[in-house]
């Protein structure tokens, strides 16, 4: 509205500036009450466990490991989800303080840049992005609810293999998302862990 008010007049732009942070809000009330979702699953399961393993029932130990290693799957599926929204929101804020034509235009021109021996990382806008602290936000407590899932279910040993490449995969998305616009090149970890 500052720079061209011929478009949009400020009390326009004020209006569609709080309905974006309206929509914002609500997806992240959304999101944070499915971690709280999944952290209340986990925790019951846990407490069944728990109170399970008092009478060594074979049958009903296998049903528990079970359902915990199907549990500890979709918690997966679910950290990858929000740890591809951290890197989606932070791919986005980096791009939009660069100089790039385009968003493909620049990660292409990053992984050139890294090949060709070019440094471009420091022609950006300085410009304060709010948006990196809403998706380290989003990702630490995603992060955070794995984590605790790992832990709590504590899958039995012939599972250990499968959670071992859950977290390695998680690890290798956090460090994707840690290293957006770090330096140059970034975008060739960004596309071999996306």
């Amino acid at each position: 509205a500052i720079v061209r008010p011929e478009v949009i007049s400020v009390p326009e732009a004020i209006v569609f500036t709080g309905l974006a942070y309206l929509y914002m809000c609500l997806c992240f009330y959304l999101f944070f009450v499915g971690l709280i979702l999944i952290y209340t699953v986990i925790h019951d399961l846990w407490r069944i466990g728990k109170a399970a393993s008092n009478p060594p029932e074979v049958d009903y130990q296998y049903g528990l490991h079970e359902a915990s290693l199907r549990v500890m799957r979709a918690i997966f599926r679910c950290t990858v989800l929000g740890l591809l929204i951290a890197i989606v929101m932070k791919l986005q804020s980096a791009y939009l303080t660069s100089r790039g034509e385009n968003i493909v235009a620049w990660l292409v021109g990053d992984m050139s840049s890294a090949f060709y021996g070019r440094n471009d990382v420091s022609a950006v806008i300085s410009y304060r992005r709010p948006t990196h602290y809403s998706s380290l936000l989003i990702a630490i407590s995603t992060c955070a609810v794995f984590l605790y899932g790992s832990i709590r279910l504590g899958v039995e040993l012939r599972f250990r293999r499968s959670l071992w490449k859950m977290s390695a995969i998680v690890a290798l998305l956090v460090a994707s998302y840690l290293l957006i616009d770090a330096f140059a090149g970034f975008s060739i970890l960004l596309g071999v862990g996306v």
